[in-house]
């Protein structure tokens, strides 16, 4: 399975929750509302030394090390919703979004990386987003750029060491919230480790447990610190409804081979919305497919939909592209397809399985994807996308 962002997993549709996860989910959520009710009243320092508004919380860049924290920052910044936030005006978009591909351009990669190694390099471009965005912009819309930063990190954004200090937090309250993430963590392990069935229901449980922290959390500050709080925080917005959370898709790398002549490139297609697949032509589950690709192609290319397909190859046959463009050719494919034929592509994605179909919206955004068969057991896949697709022609 591929991690996506925020912690969150992309199960396949015919996974079912298991009884052991769910328990280990509903204890852990009990036991967070009584924390939170008990110890409210219980031992919290009241922060009346300074004044609200003598404080300023000095932003710092998210220390790769806090792995209890969500690297949150990229997401905002890709989102229509924060962009429109920052003052993003029509004519700087394609500058922009050139900044943010650069900076994010191995994004699609960084996700299958080691935890260490993958919050380094989003530490990395989260750097450069804020500095671009301060030369562009400004520094006012960097100050905002961190209050939703910080509002998507939900209670977890406590832990930063600027907060606590901004907040004065004690160290029985700090005491308390680490208690309070790490066996929301360790419940929340216990579940994705049950494999399929607990990585179907990963996502739901992961937004319970954000809303139970936050609950707890709000509970074990002063009203003090709350008012300091939401003032740091700004105008509240609802992050966790933000559409367009990925980067900018990667360029595609052209091998020189591609089906019937007919060569494209991702940069060239802006104002489609793109469904770029991967597979391999002795794969069964990616031949599954075939038949749901070529309907997309005849019955969305004219409403500004474009089929791409990435032919990568798993064995020996797959890398002769004779065979691969004769294979295409029967399948009846009457959209470009790239033969990968070093894999360039497939790694420069970071795609883990075949087959994987991605949605690519008109400005070049990764939406979202699919892996596995659409259809799998009764799984509505394809019309997931199609849905998908079509909202996108309009936004």
């Amino acid at each position: 399975m591929t991690l996506r962002p925020h912690g969150t997993f992309r199960a396949h549709p015919s996974f079912v929750p298991s009884t052991q996860g769910n328990l280990v989910l509903r204890r852990h959520l009990r036991w967070m509302a009584l924390a939170g009710a008990t110890l409210a009243t219980g031992g919290l320092r009241a922060a009346t030394e300074t004044p609200t508004n003598a404080r300023i919380l000095r932003h710092k860049e998210l220390a790769p090390g806090l792995v209890r924290v969500p690297q949150t920052l990229l997401a905002m910044a890709h989102s229509e919703e924060g962009q429109k936030e920052l003052g993003i005006s029509a004519d700087i978009e394609p500058a922009f979004d050139e900044c943010l591909r650069k900076a994010c351009a191995s994004w699609m990669r960084w996700r299958n990386l080691p935890l260490t190694e993958q919050r380094e390099a989003i530490a990395r471009a989260e750097t450069a987003v804020v500095g671009e965005v301060r030369r562009r912009i400004g520094g006012a819309a960097v100050a905002r750029l961190r209050q939703l930063e910080l509002q998507a990190q939900g209670a977890r954004a406590l832990l930063r060491p600027e907060v606590a200090d901004f907040l004065d937090l004690s160290a029985d309250q700090n005491a308390k919230l680490q208690t309070l993430f790490e066996n929301s963590d360790q419940a929340l392990s216990q579940i994705g480790s049950l494999g399929a069935a607990g990585r179907a229901r990963f996502a739901a449980a992961l937004s319970r447990f954000r809303q139970a922290e936050r609950m707890a959390s709000d509970r074990w500050l002063t009203a003090e610190q709350q008012s300091r709080w939401r003032e740091a925080l700004g105008v509240a917005r609802e992050t966790t409804a933000f559409q367009r959370v990925y980067p900018m898709a990667p360029e595609l790398v052209d091998s020189g081979v591609w089906l019937d002549d007919r060569s494209v490139r991702l940069s060239e297609l802006r104002g489609k919305v793109v469904l770029l697949h991967f597979y391999a032509f002795q794969c069964h589950n990616c031949h599954a497919n075939f038949a749901i690709y070529n309907r997309w192609h005849q019955a969305l290319r004219d409403k500004g939909i474009i089929v791409v397909g990435v032919q990568t190859p798993e064995t020996e046959a797959e890398r002769d592209t004779g065979k691969v463009l004769a294979a295409a050719r029967k399948a009846g494919f009457g959209f470009p397809v790239l033969v990968d034929t070093k894999s360039a592509n497939w790694e420069a994605w970071g795609t883990t399985m075949w087959p994987t179909v991605y949605v690519i919206d008109r400005r070049g955004y990764v939406r979202d994807w699919w892996m596995g068969e659409l259809n799998w057991k009764g799984a509505t896949g394809d019309r997931s996308i199609e849905q998908l697709a079509e909202r996108l022609l309009t936004a």
